[in-house]
């Protein structure tokens, strides 16, 4: 008999305690758990996508990321993958990770060529190490990679709407690079090698002759031409010492 009295027991337990939990106001219960529908996938995407979208709004890079995150790798044949792998790439941009973004637009690019969103990405690439571009002191190689990448951009999507901007930022970019040209050309003569200063005017007025620093090279073309005519001579004849007192070869 003992085997019935268990189970009648149980039974019993089942039938009480989900009553117990209607008292409540409808929630709860021990059982209630069992009650609940599973929400379809498609309600969970939902909610997930508002979320992200909602984070991103308000300036919540990181939480937006796991979002997409999320979003990339728990639905990836969903319409929304792309758009997050995307969002990921401007998470990191908003954020003033230009390196970080880059890489990730020009991944999406090399992956997706021909999605309709690959001119911003583009532009997005350049604004990225126009972002990054430094002092006319220091080494320019993100300048030119924004040039490059703008310069593609025009090249290959002409109609786009980010064409305009793109222009301007290379004539902004290309002023830096003549600055950093003018700079070493004045270094050089600071220090006492004409020629070398010489041949970088030269070469600021054959590569940037319509930017402002090309005005102010022409001003000193004279005087640095002079300049490197007397170093050339004093090679020549022997006269011209190396740092440590000898002739140059």
């Amino acid at each position: 008999m003992r085997p019935l009295v268990i189970s009648a027991l149980f039974v019993a337990l089942l039938v009480g305690l989900p009553s117990c939990g209607s008292r409540e106001g409808g929630r709860g219960g021990l059982l209630s758990w069992f009650t609940k529908k599973p929400k379809p996938p498609e309600s969970k995407l939902r909610e997930l996508v508002e979320r992200a979208q909602r984070h991103f709004n308000k300036g919540y890079y990181e939480l937006a990321e796991k979002d997409f995150e999320e979003i990339r790798d728990r639905y990836p044949d969903s319409p929304y993958a792309l758009w997050a792998e995307l969002k990921l790439a401007d998470c990191k941009f908003f954020a003033g990770k230009y390196l970080e973004a880059a890489v990730l637009y020009e991944e999406f690019e090399k992956l997706h060529p021909t999605n309709e969103a690959v001119p911003y990405v583009i532009f997005q690439i350049g604004t990225c190490y126009y972002r990054m571009m430094l002092s006319p002191d220091r080494d320019q190689t993100n300048t030119k990679k924004a040039i490059q990448a703008y310069r593609r951009l025009i090249e290959n999507y002409p109609d786009s709407p980010y064409v305009y901007e793109a222009k301007r930022r290379i004539a902004r970019a290309r002023e830096r690079l003549a600055e950093h040209e003018l700079y070493v050309a004045r270094f050089y003569y600071r220090t006492g090698r004409f020629r070398a200063a010489y041949y970088r005017l030269l070469y600021l007025l054959d590569n940037y002759p319509e930017t402002a620093p090309a005005r102010k090279a022409r001003l000193l073309a004279r005087r640095y031409y002079e300049k490197a005519l007397e170093e050339t001579r004093a090679l020549a004849e022997g006269r011209l010492k190396d740092y440590w007192g000898r002739p140059y070869p």
